[in-house]
């Protein structure tokens, strides 16, 4: 069975550890050692997480298969007029291929009908191949941009969204 539960501070060290073990499996052919090693430290830090955590509109859930952490979702209320952007959704790769994501996309949907927001967005490198699961949900691509977000790195992406 899969439940979401919603993470705190204390959750911090799990989704630290689940980002590492996640990033690692799903970025390892996509992108270099240093640039997985460099987006987790600035993504993943407790000063960053706990920044989020205290945001009124920013949740991380812990995503749990028969009460086993699996991976974890975090999201963003209002991060645009009438826009919802989905930051992260990762699950470890024995998890991945028995429908968790489509939980967790569906699990975030409902979160958002309950809001004023008409609209989710998300980020997802050209070569990661959860497009197609996304696409699979009813997100479409509606552009494409290269972020620097330094240290010489960049992000090389699609941007999709999904209209409530």
């Amino acid at each position: 069975m899969v439940t979401f539960k919603k993470a705190a501070e204390k959750d911090i060290p799990q989704i630290q550890n689940l980002a590492e073990k996640s990033w690692n499996s799903a970025y390892s052919k996509i992108l270099s050692k240093d640039q997985i090693e460099y987006m987790l430290t600035e993504m993943y830090s407790q000063k960053e997480i706990a920044k989020h955590l205290k945001d009124p509109n920013y949740f991380y859930y812990l995503i749990l298969q028969d009460e086993v952490p699996a991976g974890f979702i975090g999201f963003e209320f209002h991060y645009e007029k009438d826009t919802t952007k989905l930051h992260r959704i990762y699950l470890l790769g024995e998890f991945k291929g028995k429908g968790l994501g489509k939980k967790g996309l569906d699990f975030l949907k409902e979160k958002v009908s309950e809001t004023s927001d008409k609209r989710i967005i998300l980020n997802v490198n050209k070569d990661n191949p959860a497009k197609r699961m996304y696409e699979s949900q009813g997100f479409q691509v509606f552009h494409e941009e290269i972020f620097d977000i330094g240290n010489g790195f960049v992000m090389d992406d699609y941007l999709m969204e999904f209209k409530l």
